[in-house]
């Protein structure tokens, strides 16, 4: 067995080891090592490449609580991904990539690397399209995006929108006009501009019409000039209603398009509008797609294991 010693700030150390030594453990599980705590410094026992391994991780999961972050389970997680693919290097780039403040005082930042190349590529081009499973920040991350670029008067209005698709209940029988009706597919959007602006400053901006949340269907016949403009659950767009909403495109505006082709709520039969614009669209300069996969994941753990074993499923089938 060989043996490795690595200092640690005193003041770091309970964040590193975690609430009843949990992060500690869960390290030395998957490396098959031990790690005890010497004052000052870390001992770390085992072969010597998991040594070498866990040295790393740790020096980087320190970095990550100088930078005030915090670690919980998935940090740990997705830095052992990103170690043994020889990309853990590349997690410091997330710590200083603070895209804008919450109402609250909470930096925003990317928390996993294809959630950087992700908001990289929404900077640098004027149409992008993130596409992935649920939970990896495809629509939160877009809209971060689009009140920094707001605030910082590089567009003059926000526009969000989503196909009112029906998964598995009818519109029909819900209460109110046709703006109450679609309210609850928009839902989510409103949630998340709550969360990063106020409610109260969202109120008044969308009174003046400088932030609008509306239906795919409102945006047909306009043309979209010095806005940022989010259309979210695009898988279930139609092909006809993609097109549509990209050429509604204007003069000094930007858009991004999310979606989980994975879960499209089209009718059996119907071709999803993203799954065709991706195809078509990939080789035109201006235009990104961003993939995200599971190892993007940021909400609970078990999304990921969800995801992961949906995934599997989908690939017997496709072997059938």
């Amino acid at each position: 067995m060989e043996k490795i010693q690595i200092q640690v700030p005193a003041n770091l150390m309970a964040g590193l080891f975690g609430s009843f030594d949990s992060n500690i453990k869960k390290i030395e599980k998957e490396f098959n090592s031990t790690i005890i705590n010497r004052g000052d410094d870390i001992e770390i026992v085992g072969d010597e490449n998991s040594i070498v391994k866990v040295a790393n991780l740790i020096k980087a999961l320190v970095r990550h609580l100088e930078a005030g972050e915090t670690i919980d389970e998935q940090t740990i997680n997705y830095m052992i991904t990103e170690l043994n693919e020889n990309a853990i290097s590349d997690v410091d780039k997330l710590k200083d990539d603070v895209i804008c403040m919450t109402v609250n005082g909470r930096a925003l930042k990317p928390k996993t690397i294809g959630q950087k190349n992700y908001i990289d590529a929404i900077r640098k081009n004027t149409v992008v399209f993130g596409v992935g499973p649920a939970g990896t920040g495809k629509t939160y991350l877009a809209m971060a995006m689009a009140i920094k670029a707001f605030k910082n008067e590089e567009v003059n209005r926000i526009i969000l929108t989503r196909p009112a698709i029906e998964a598995g209940e009818n519109l029909g029988f819900l209460p109110g006009d046709l703006q109450d009706k679609v309210d609850p597919y928009l839902r989510p959007l409103y949630d998340a501009l709550y969360e990063i602006m106020g409610a109260e400053s969202f109120l008044k901006n969308k009174e003046k019409g400088a932030i609008e949340v509306a239906p795919l269907a409102y945006m047909r016949g306009r043309t979209l000039d010095n806005s940022f403009i989010v259309l979210d659950e695009a898988q279930n767009t139609t092909p006809e209603q993609m097109k549509m909403f990209l050429t509604r495109l204007g003069y000094g505006s930007k858009a991004v398009i999310t979606g989980d082709i994975t879960q499209i709520d089209l009718p059996k039969g119907k071709k999803s509008g993203l799954n065709e614009a991706t195809k078509i669209l990939k080789n035109i300069d201006g235009i990104k797609i961003c993939n995200l996969t599971n190892k993007d994941v940021v909400r609970h753990p078990l999304v990921q294991k969800i995801i992961a074993a949906y995934e599997k499923l989908e690939n017997k089938r496709d072997k059938r």
